[in-house]
């Protein structure tokens, strides 16, 4: 009998001092995006819409972020599931897309809990150097950002705030 394969997963979470409606808003709508994410993106709430984060909204076509990622399905106010893709740098294996799930719901002391889990990852190569990448960049990067967004404003673009964040 053939023993199963580890599989690898992302799972982080965080609590965030705001409702979960706005917590939802923050993942679901354009200004929402622009609070925390990224500085622009396209996304369109239906299954298979659009789900584009745009890091770096004025480079090439192919490099600007999670271009062509798409909504997989949602339940408003609680989970949120999109395609995603490697970084443009890590080229060999952004045509292979992996999934990331959201939840978010009250959390017992207050506020709202986010839990984003990452899977899908092929193994060896620039895949170890996507999953330490996606570790490190929802972990310590987007979560924390979404939380700062709530607690003192949407981050500025043009001088985001320096990580890691007070937490």
């Amino acid at each position: 009998m053939k023993s199963k394969r580890h599989r690898r997963v992302i799972r982080e979470e965080i609590r965030v001092e705001a409702p979960a409606r706005d917590v939802w808003k923050a993942w679901t709508t354009d200004e929402g995006i622009r609070s925390f994410f990224a500085p622009n993106c396209n996304v369109e709430l239906r299954v298979d819409g659009p789900y584009e984060i745009l890091f770096d909204p004025d480079a090439a076509p192919g490099a600007r972020g999670a271009e062509g990622m798409r909504i997989v399905a949602f339940q408003p106010e609680e989970m949120l599931a999109f395609t995603w893709t490697a970084p443009p740098h890590l080229s060999r294996v952004r045509g292979q897309l992996t999934h990331v799930q959201v939840w978010i719901e009250p959390h017992e002391a207050g506020g709202t809990r986010v839990t984003l889990t990452h899977s899908g990852w092929g193994e060896g190569g620039q895949w170890d150097e996507a999953f330490d990448y996606f570790e490190r960049a929802w972990g310590q990067v987007v979560l924390p950002r979404l939380r700062h967004s709530f607690a003192k404003g949407p981050v500025n673009w043009s001088d985001p705030p320096q990580l890691p964040l007070d937490q």
